[in-house]
């Protein structure tokens, strides 16, 4: 049995990825990524034989390491070993818990630092431009609730996607999120979201099949589709004249550093985003840097004669 088929049939990989979907409600997407990166962990560390049953307690930090060496020589990013590391580390967490395992060889284990791109931002002229989409019809006035609703909340297309109507409090301007690991938050609608969102339900009825809980529905009557999403997204923003290419995320994105430019307030921006780890909400204060360079460039005296003499 070679490596990748061993993998494939280890006990304890499959154990661990059935415990991720079913008690963790992992998606299918982030199972997958799971099962590629234990994959390349089984196919490095050397067992003394191939059966399903491997014995992990044998794996030294020493073995992780010369994984982490070996992707890095082969090209890997950063990034990419980052995660490696983490599903290595949540899998060794796993099994000894199982008591399979006595200690985590890969816990002291780091990733090569990798420089950290800044996310693209629309800023608040083109943002306006993308939501004000004309007309009365039913495509437009379920994608301008789509849009409004992403910029207003913050959402990440899966929670947007899943939302059904139940979910939705008009009245309190409120919106009750199902997010990663299944947690759950409430994040404020705009009045500007609002508005678009009642405009919606008094036509939703005439496309939603009777049984249909979700908020967003298609043509066909059911529940819109991530890549539906990400397709008419893409569209509008091109009707609407924007010069680039628009996404889910980029609107999430924009309503981070927007939110962050005008509050200051980090921790709030990270309870409204859904972060576990305020360190990923802390990337938007390098635009929100960004932002205060470019007005203190354009606006300070010393910066402005600097320039005219350079």
């Amino acid at each position: 049995m070679n490596a990748p088929e061993a993998a494939l049939t280890d006990r304890r990989i499959q154990a661990y990825l059935g415990h991720l979907a079913r008690e963790r409600a992992y998606s299918p997407h982030t199972v997958s990524n799971y099962r590629r990166d234990l994959m390349v962990l089984r196919g490095h560390v050397p067992f003394r034989s191939a059966e399903p049953d491997s014995d992990w307690s044998h794996v030294t930090v020493h073995d992780i390491r010369a994984l982490v060496a070996a992707r890095h020589r082969a090209g890997a990013s950063g990034r990419s070993l980052q995660r490696l590391l983490s599903s290595v580390r949540g899998f060794f967490n796993y099994l000894i818990r199982e008591g399979v395992v006595g200690a985590n060889p890969a816990q002291g284990v780091r990733a090569p630092k990798t420089p950290r791109k800044l996310p693209e931002v629309l800023d608040v002229e083109e943002v306006g431009r993308l939501v004000e989409i004309p007309g009365d019809s039913l495509p437009a006035l379920r994608d301008r609730a789509i849009l409004e609703l992403f910029y207003s909340s913050g959402l990440r297309l899966s929670e947007l996607t899943s939302l059904d109507c139940t979910q939705l409090d008009l009245a309190d301007g409120m919106v009750r999120v199902l997010g990663k690991g299944r947690k759950v938050r409430q994040v404020p609608v705009g009045r500007k979201a609002r508005e678009a969102l009642a405009a919606w339900l008094r036509v939703r009825a005439q496309w939603a099949a009777v049984d249909e809980p979700a908020l967003f529905v298609a043509r066909h009557g059911r529940r819109l589709t991530p890549r539906a999403i990400q397709k008419r997204m893409a569209r509008r923003a091109l009707a609407q004249g924007l010069e680039r290419h628009v996404h889910p995320h980029l609107l999430r994105h924009s309503f981070a550093s927007h939110m962050l430019e005008s509050s200051q307030d980090l921790r709030a921006v990270q309870e409204l985003l859904g972060h576990a780890d305020i360190g990923t909400t802390q990337i938007y204060t390098h635009l929100d840097y960004q932002h205060l360079a470019q007005v203190y460039d354009a606006a300070h005296p010393r910066a402005r004669r600097q320039k005219q003499n350079s």
